[in-house]
């Protein structure tokens, strides 16, 4: 959204330690500045291994603190499990991106506004959606939090030569990335995985050493870290500090990362798994006259993992469908607006076709 001077002011900041020489050693452990780490793909691997582990060692706690604390989630009518589980272990996501953007800030002063606005509001959601997998709060307090939350990022548009309509698309995508992650957390891996996969994804067609590059490999390594415990069989849930989290850093990643072109939609893509079926699922309920804010079993892959794949299968579904996506979207970058606009309505349309044919299935 109007990045492209930002981006190259972030990619110098790279360059230069930014910190007192005392901390070199320091930084070279968790940044890519190691003597034995360097080129692009050997920062990039330590960087996606170093933010797996600290999800892997966050998540075994976080799964200790649940059962100490009885943070549970039980079978239930308008639940996809079976079996009593953990909830909360998103927050070892958080923490390892906490630790990744306090990295960055370190590293890159230039950018200190910015990540600090990032930062706080990923604190933000997480802090609201800890406090309720403690207890339950208010559906419209959530709402304020996230709203705030999105104010962060479409400062963070302004921050980076957008303007106020970019500002306000930032606003407006972060609130719809908030409640879809946390619409879609309802089975074995799914919204980790797919904000893996998004976060792949976007890696791809970022310039390496952005600041949205380094978030995005970071996001991968901690999704990463977080799923042996979350598939093929879940011991422990993201809880809502962790789907919540995930939707608002997945925004982060694209306000960061892209402009405001029109030629860009081609973002959209690997995000139409969740897109297609969060959306058309709400404007369902919506028509029907539905509580559409209360929990519900209408998705299309709860849907699918009740009468046909199971959890197991259907992850991999979706896991398919998105890696078609990528595919799709490297494919047409490099072409024209036309055909690039024209590309991701197909893909859309097909999406739609899907979830409609799904929806039918068993019935």
């Amino acid at each position: 959204m109007g990045h492209r001077e930002a981006a190259t002011q972030l990619r110098g900041g790279l360059m230069t330690p930014g910190v007192a020489d005392w901390s070199a050693p320091i930084w070279s452990a968790l940044y890519w500045s190691g003597p034995y780490w360097s080129g692009p793909y050997w920062s990039a691997l330590y960087w996606i291994v170093l933010y797996a582990v600290l999800a892997l060692m966050g998540t075994w706690l976080a799964l200790r603190y649940a059962r100490a604390h009885a943070l549970f989630d039980h079978p239930g009518e308008r639940r996809s499990h079976t079996v009593t589980t953990a909830r909360g272990g998103g927050v070892a996501i958080v923490l390892a991106m906490l630790v990744a953007l306090l990295t960055l800030l370190l590293r890159m002063p230039s950018a200190a506004p910015i990540v600090w606005l990032v930062i706080i509001g990923l604190t933000a959601v997480a802090l609201a959606g800890w406090i309720d997998d403690h207890r339950p709060l208010s559906p419209w307090l959530r709402l304020v939090v996230h709203a705030l939350a999105a104010a962060t990022l479409a400062l963070v548009s302004l921050l980076t030569n957008g303007t106020a309509v970019e500002a306000w698309l930032a606003f407006g995508l972060t609130m719809v990335l908030i409640n879809i992650w946390n619409f879609m957390d309802g089975i074995d891996g799914l919204a980790t995985s797919q904000a893996l996969m998004v976060a792949a994804a976007w890696s791809t067609v970022q310039p390496s050493g952005g600041i949205g590059w380094w978030l995005c490999l970071a996001m991968v390594g901690a999704a990463a870290g977080f799923l042996p415990f979350n598939f093929p069989r879940a011991r422990i849930f993201l809880g809502d500090v962790g789907s919540g989290a995930l939707g608002y850093l997945i925004a982060a990643l694209a306000v960061l990362g892209f402009d405001d072109e029109i030629g860009h939609i081609w973002m959209l893509l690997p995000l139409s798994a969740f897109l297609i079926d969060a959306l058309l699922t709400l404007i369902t309920r919506i028509v029907r006259g539905e509580r559409w804010w209360e929990p519900h079993m209408q998705h299309a892959y709860q849907h699918l993992a009740r009468v046909r794949r199971g959890h197991r299968g259907t992850t991999l579904a979706y896991a398919l469908w998105t890696a078609a996506a990528t595919a799709v979207m490297w494919w047409v970058r490099p072409g024209g607006t036309a055909t690039i606009i024209s590309a991701v309505a197909l893909w859309y349309l097909l999406g739609m076709g899907l979830w409609f044919a799904v929806r039918t299935v068993g019935r």
